[in-house]
């Protein structure tokens, strides 16, 4: 099964719902960042979250999601959008701990003295950017918090992911749910009582629980599927884009680097991806950084 999510109205279309399956591309994600366990898993609900909410806008419509809470973590970044591409990176990846049960400890390498940060780039003359308080640092908690808090909308969010002995990611998924106006109490009572009942959504993927699956678990099958995405781990980073940000450093900062005779390199954040540039290339671009720019 490849990784996707569904989108689905129910209960008389009072209640939006999402349901995911994010396995491979937080396998890929702590593949490409070595994220030791409890940050893979800290790292792939953060992924799955950001996933899902990128199905929640349009076009070339993008979201960057902050959070850092004061733990070993360092914090987490991830970017995604409306066509199910979502990367990120986290501040320390080999950071790890245990509770006494046995759960990987995502509250506390992600800490909770700190903040959710969601900026979205609308493709309009404004960047917005609302934040909310971290709760617990599990991550589902603290989403759930955020869209009560910042966005005025009752939600519920279901995050989880299993991590292999072999520190490989053996299933990732999770589900948001949305209340609209006109939910009645009864609909709600339903709601919980059939979350409540539910397995967490890791254990769900693992054993073999597609997205539609997911969302029919809470609905009670009172649902309409109206929308499917296909999820991946996908960084745009390119030679160009490092190369303009050079430029955009000006021209002294080129003149000391061309000045120091060496070649550079830079690696991009997301995705590890390295791009080398020799004196001569340092030199176009200096060529650059003189132009006069028109204002």
């Amino acid at each position: 099964m490849n990784d996707y999510l569904v989108k689905a109205y129910a209960f008389g279309g009072t209640v939006r719902l999402y349901g995911a399956r994010t396995t491979d591309l937080v396998e890929m994600a702590r593949t490409i960042h070595d994220t030791f366990p409890a940050a893979t898993a800290a790292f792939g609900r953060a992924l799955t979250a950001a996933a899902i909410m990128g199905a929640m806008y349009k076009g070339d419509q993008t979201l960057t999601i902050r959070i850092d809470g004061g733990g070993p973590i360092g914090g987490i970044v991830v970017t995604t959008n409306p066509q199910g591409e979502v990367r990120g990176y986290v501040g320390n990846p080999h950071v790890h701990g245990s509770t006494n049960d046995g759960k990987l400890a995502v509250g506390f390498v992600v800490g909770h003295n700190g903040f959710i940060h969601v900026t979205k780039d609308l493709n309009v003359k404004n960047i917005f950017t609302s934040s909310a308080e971290l709760q617990t640092g599990e991550i589902a908690e603290d989403f759930t918090y955020y869209f009560t808090m910042s966005e005025q909308i009752p939600s519920a969010v279901g995050l989880g992911v299993l991590v292999e002995n072999d520190n490989s990611v053996l299933a990732a998924g999770g589900f948001i749910l949305q209340v609209m106006p006109g939910a009645s109490a009864e609909v709600l009572d339903r709601i919980e009582t059939n979350i409540k009942a539910m397995r967490p959504v890791s254990e769900m993927i693992q054993s073999g629980f597609s997205p539609e699956q997911i969302v029919a678990e809470i609905t009670g099958g009172d649902h309409e599927i109206v929308e499917t995405i296909e999820l991946k781990y996908f960084c745009d980073c390119t030679r160009d884009r490092f190369s303009a940000g050079i430029v955009a450093l000006g021209k002294q900062e080129i003149e000391e680097m061309v000045a120091e005779g060496h070649p550079i390199e830079t690696v991009c954040h997301f995705c590890g991806k390295k791009h080398h540039f020799s004196v001569k290339d340092l030199q176009t671009m200096l060529a650059f950084a003189e132009k006069p720019r028109l204002s």
